[in-house]
């Protein structure tokens, strides 16, 4: 039994002008995906200094060429310093990084303070404790509504043993275990 239901099917609709559906009805649906969570950092080629993002909108595009993608929202004041830097590491957080995701989320002055990282080959920072990362080349950044959808071609990969991710649902923080 449904718990809300913004609109229900109607096969006599027409589905070229459908009503407007109810923002907070729209992010109650999606949040019922579960996410992996990301940290998407670069160096600011103005500053030099790094910078970062927390994303759960990260997924594999295309083996061939090699093409992953995440959102960043249109009004992120970090978004313009990585398509700025033009290469960027995503970092795949692990369980225990619930604190990591809400400091990039956040809209501090130093997301790196007392942080260990490292670079990769484009330079782009590598947070030591992350899962996984991929270091890549901003291949495109494609306007979607309120977002930006910025593709990045693979360059290189790594990834730590053992661990499990952090995921992401319904607004919160859990473990994910197989």
């Amino acid at each position: 039994m449904p718990v809300a239901v913004a609109r229900s099917f109607d096969d006599t609709a027409d589905v070229s002008s459908p009503p407007p559906i109810d923002p907070a009805a729209l992010r109650g649906v999606l949040g019922h995906f579960l996410t992996g969570v990301t940290v998407i950092t670069a160096v600011d080629p103005e500053s030099g200094a790094p910078t970062g993002l927390a994303a759960s909108s990260f997924t594999s595009v295309s083996m061939a060429p090699q093409l992953v993608s995440f959102c960043a929202a249109k009004t992120s004041s970090t978004w313009p310093r990585l398509r700025a830097a033009g290469h960027y590491c995503v970092n795949i957080l692990g369980e225990d990084h619930g604190e990591l995701s809400r400091r990039f989320a956040s809209k501090a002055a130093d997301k790196f303070d007392g942080l260990r990282w490292r670079r990769e080959a484009s330079g782009a920072p590598v947070l030591e404790d992350a899962l996984a990362w991929i270091d890549c080349a901003l291949h495109d950044a494609v306007d979607a509504g309120d977002h930006v959808i910025a593709l990045g071609r693979v360059l290189w990969v790594g990834a730590r043993d053992g661990g499990r991710p952090l995921a992401y649902y319904r607004g919160g923080y859990g473990k994910f275990t197989p």
